[in-house]
């Protein structure tokens, strides 16, 4: 009489057999991995992810592995039947098949699920491709092949993400208002946080330096609100763009604030926060990139290098040195080593620069501006605090622009300072 124990033929999965997929729930429970490779450090972070109680089986691990030591139960030896006592899941990830193959069958006496990474044949479960959009989780299986199920999963995940596929209830429709930054203005820059709040909109309030594509892709039945603010220029207030937010959303509606770069830095989003808190409006927050770093970066200027930036400071520039409302201590700034990135500073650029000059920082220090950073537009000017003023002129300079001041320019640019 055969050993209910052990394994059936028909146990095992063939190409005849399609497998099932199923979602589970992994929250408190064991997973054991056994094996501390690349393929264990790519499944770890998912079972943590989903609340399992991991423990990790073999004589070495990665670094990562070992960082997360925290986080879960580490053993650093070789694998021994009884590590499986107690496991709901089970994935065998050691480069020796012999080890594998104890694994599976362990895992099989206990009736326990087991992947087996060298050999998707030789286990009871495979682990599918998984992509996540909003409340939805997307699995694929390939017929063991991987590249295949990412390439589709990759392909499923996007469509849902742009509005191609539309998926009605993969979406937080909950009324009320979402705080969304955008980025630096290129659409592929934005998150995909970003994206699904977009997709989950009754109503966008957007202003103009939100990535403008992106409300190409927004349905038929949302309602665009347009609250830019132009320099010298057509301005929507800060308190009409609250009453608005505020309105929608009392009406039922979920209404998504959509800015750009980050709502926190000079953005004046804490401000929105605090009107929906004082109206009783649910209110959530969605960080952006700020373009304070993301354009520097993308013009592949750094905001601090070892050994020449050891800080780098984010300044509004709205306010010249010496206005009554100015809450900068330029004297300060002019003190530091430091980079100094400047946000809506072109028009009162020339008299930073010089309030930078007379606190002490060389007029030789290089600046970098870049306008219309991540855009198609996108330029960069390069000059010194010295120069600033007539280079702002001479090159025509317009906002929006960031400007760097600091040695990080010449890091990046060493030709043009000669320093190569």
């Amino acid at each position: 009489m055969p050993d209910p124990l052990e394994p059936s033929d028909s146990s095992l999965p063939t190409d005849a057999h399609r497998p099932y997929l199923a979602g589970l729930v992994l929250a408190g429970r064991k997973v054991v991995v056994v094996g501390g490779g690349h393929v264990a450090q790519r499944r770890v972070p998912a079972f943590l992810a989903a609340g399992a109680r991991v423990s990790v089986v073999s004589p070495e691990v990665t670094p990562a592995i070992e960082g997360l030591s925290g986080e879960l139960s580490l053993v650093l030896r070789g694998f021994e039947d009884a590590d499986l006592d107690g496991a709901w899941y089970v994935v065998a990830a050691t480069d020796d098949p012999e080890v594998n193959a104890r694994v599976v069958a362990a895992a099989e006496r206990r009736h326990t699920f087991c992947v087996r990474a060298d050999d998707a044949l030789g286990g009871t479960a495979w682990t599918p491709a998984a992509g996540h959009h909003g409340s939805v989780t997307i699995g694929v299986l390939g017929n063991r092949e991987p590249h295949k199920s990412a390439a589709l999963r990759d392909e499923i995940v996007t469509a849902l993400r742009d509005g191609h596929l539309h998926a009605v209830d993969a979406h937080d429709r909950t009324p009320g208002v979402v705080l969304v930054g955008g980025g630096p203005g290129e659409p592929e820059l934005a998150t995909v946080a970003a994206r699904h709040a977009l997709a989950s909109a009754d109503v966008v309030v957007a202003d103009r330096l939100a990535p403008r594509e992106l409300l190409d892709e927004l349905g038929p039945h949302v309602e665009l609100v347009d609250v830019a603010k132009l320099p010298r220029g057509r301005s929507a207030t800060q308190e009409r763009i609250n009453e608005v937010i505020v309105e929608r959303a009392r009406a039922g509606k979920r209404v998504v604030r959509f800015k750009g770069g980050d709502n926190f830095v000079f953005g004046r989003g804490y401000e929105e926060v605090l009107a929906c808190l004082e109206a009783d409006v649910p209110v959530t927050v969605v960080p952006g990139l700020t373009s304070a770093i993301a354009v520097p970066a993308r013009a592949g200027i750094p905001v601090t290098h070892r050994g020449v930036a050891h800080e780098f400071t984010v300044i509004s520039g709205h306010l010249p040195p010496g206005h009554p409302e100015s809450l900068v201590a330029w004297d300060a700034v002019a003190r530091m080593r430091g980079t100094v990135v400047l946000l809506m500073a072109v028009e009162n650029a020339p008299a930073i620069a010089e309030a930078l000059v007379t606190g002490g920082r060389s007029a030789t220090t290089p600046v970098a501006v870049v306008v219309d950073g991540t855009m198609p537009t996108e330029r960069t000017v390069l000059t010194t605090l010295a120069d600033l003023a007539a280079d702002l002129v001479a090159h025509e300079v317009s906002p929006p622009a960031i400007i760097v001041v600091g040695e990080v320019v010449a890091v990046a640019r060493p030709a043009h300072y000669g320093r190569g």
